[in-house]
């Protein structure tokens, strides 16, 4: 058996793996002696089949397997041992393999590529900058929210008038068509169209009309009244909006250009809750507050720690995006990271890997900076610090289904089944790791805390 490797350049390199016919032999024949054992055929009894037909039968399968399994454990070791800092796994080598037939070939040599990571440096001072946006929580941005809330458990009630923003419901009729009635000489005093179309139930909000005089006929409005208006011209010839109107195909807009009577049968309007005990309760819990004061106090601190930790994800970004400017243009090699990709994920192609690639490369290059960073401070998760985060990532679970009050055991309880599972406990200590080195490199740079309107910064968040 032999192991050599041959750099091709900086970030690649040829693993080339020698196995001669004694590296296998002896428990190839194991193997063979142990289906013997096993098999069943017609006319022997089991155990007792000849071994050069279970040989004939088995023998390249097993072989394949051999080799196979001396193969992987001799690259791994071999990376392992020599310390190998490598991308991705080691594929197939498409320029120096040689043809290997098992049927004949009695010693085997296997040509691998493997993508050697990037050598480079992270330095960081005081004199690398990155400015902080936080949000002002004023007034303004308090009573929107407590609009909100105050819209978020409101409730539709019976109106007597039309307002713009209320609900109208009735029955439609389609009119007969004056011109045309006036040519035929009919007299038609707002008559309905006979076979016209008929709306029960219909629903329309003035204020989505988009004519203003159109609108106004509906405006204080009573139930029972009648109202004559053009559904084409009201919606300026909107054919989803007339469509949805009129329950008719949005085909069949631009010919249908009649007036409509509209008989009001109920109008509906949407009442904010009040500002009182009841909406305190539902937004903050039962009895957490008595007056409007310390509800408008509590919603301002709700907000300040939503925006504080938008902010703060903000800055997370900035960070790791500081480390990715000062890793620099880092070389890899992309041929044979994008062939590991393809071999990897079945449901990518050539097309979509080269797509993503850019992405993909950028996030490559933030896990190498954050790893350097890691190495060159000896960056450690210990066993409590991952036990925390357990407890972080449940609890945060729990909040976005709105619970936001989980007993300790409960925590407890979910994080420990957690911990019991190798691949949660990996993304746990990824996750404490990257949490330190964000602390890490946040003291050691210069942080300029910037107050802005909170209207800017949610601006500022979304570009």
């Amino acid at each position: 058996m032999n192991v050599s490797l041959k750099k091709i350049d900086a970030v690649s390199t040829i693993l080339k793996v020698e196995i001669e016919k004694s590296d296998y032999t002896e428990l190839w024949n194991k193997n063979l002696r142990t289906m013997r054992q096993k098999a069943v055929m017609p006319g022997f009894r089991k155990g007792m089949v000849p071994f050069g037909l279970v040989k004939k039968m088995y023998g390249k399968q097993l072989l394949l397997e051999e080799i196979n399994k001396l193969v992987s454990e001799n690259i791994s070791a071999y990376l392992r041992d020599n310390e190998i800092d490598f991308l991705g796994e080691p594929i197939p080598n498409v320029t120096e393999q040689k043809p290997i037939d098992y049927d004949t070939d009695e010693d085997f040599e296997y040509c691998f590529d493997i993508a050697l990571s990037p050598e480079f440096d992270i330095k960081l001072s005081k004199d690398d900058k990155l400015i902080a946006n936080r949000a002002k929580i004023d007034d303004e941005i308090v009573e929107r929210q407590v609009d909100t809330y105050r819209k978020k458990y409101g409730s539709h009630e019976n109106a007597e008038q039309v307002e713009a923003e209320d609900i109208v419901k009735g029955t439609m009729v389609e009119l007969v068509d004056d011109e045309a009635d006036e040519r035929e000489n009919v007299q038609t005093d707002e008559a309905p169209k006979p076979g016209g179309l008929v709306i029960e139930d219909a629903v329309l909000l003035p204020s989505y009309l988009k004519v203003e005089t159109e609108q106004m006929k509906f405006i204080n409005a009573k139930v029972g009244d009648t109202i004559i208006f053009n559904p084409y011209n009201a919606c300026q010839g909107a054919e989803a909006e007339i469509a949805s109107l009129l329950r008719i195909d949005k085909e069949a807009v631009k010919e249908m250009k009649s007036d409509f009577s509209f008989e009001i049968k109920e109008i509906t309007r949407f009442v904010p809750a009040a500002l009182d005990q009841e909406l305190f309760d539902k937004v903050l819990g039962k009895d957490e507050v008595q007056n409007e004061t310390d509800f408008r106090d509590r919603v301002k601190s709700k907000l300040s720690v939503q925006y504080s930790t938008l902010a703060d994800y903000k800055l997370r970004n900035g960070l790791l995006e500081m480390l990715i400017q000062k890793a620099g243009e880092l070389t890899f090699a992309d041929d044979i990271l994008k062939r590991w990709m393809l071999l990897k994920n079945e449901k990518m192609t050539k097309e979509s890997i080269e797509n993503d690639y850019p992405n993909i490369r950028k996030d490559l290059i933030s896990q190498l900076a954050k790893r350097k960073i890691i190495e060159t401070y000896d960056i450690q998760a210990t066993k409590e610090e991952i036990e925390m985060m357990a407890r972080q990532v449940v609890k945060m679970q729990f909040a976005q289904y709105g619970l936001y009050s989980v007993p300790d055991e409960t925590l407890e309880q979910y994080a420990g089944e957690m911990m019991k599972k190798q691949e949660s406990v990996n993304n746990l200590v990824e996750r404490v790791l990257e949490e330190k080195v964000i602390g890490l490199v946040k003291d050691m740079i210069t942080i300029e805390e910037n107050e802005i309107s909170s209207e800017e910064f949610i601006n500022r968040q979304e570009g």
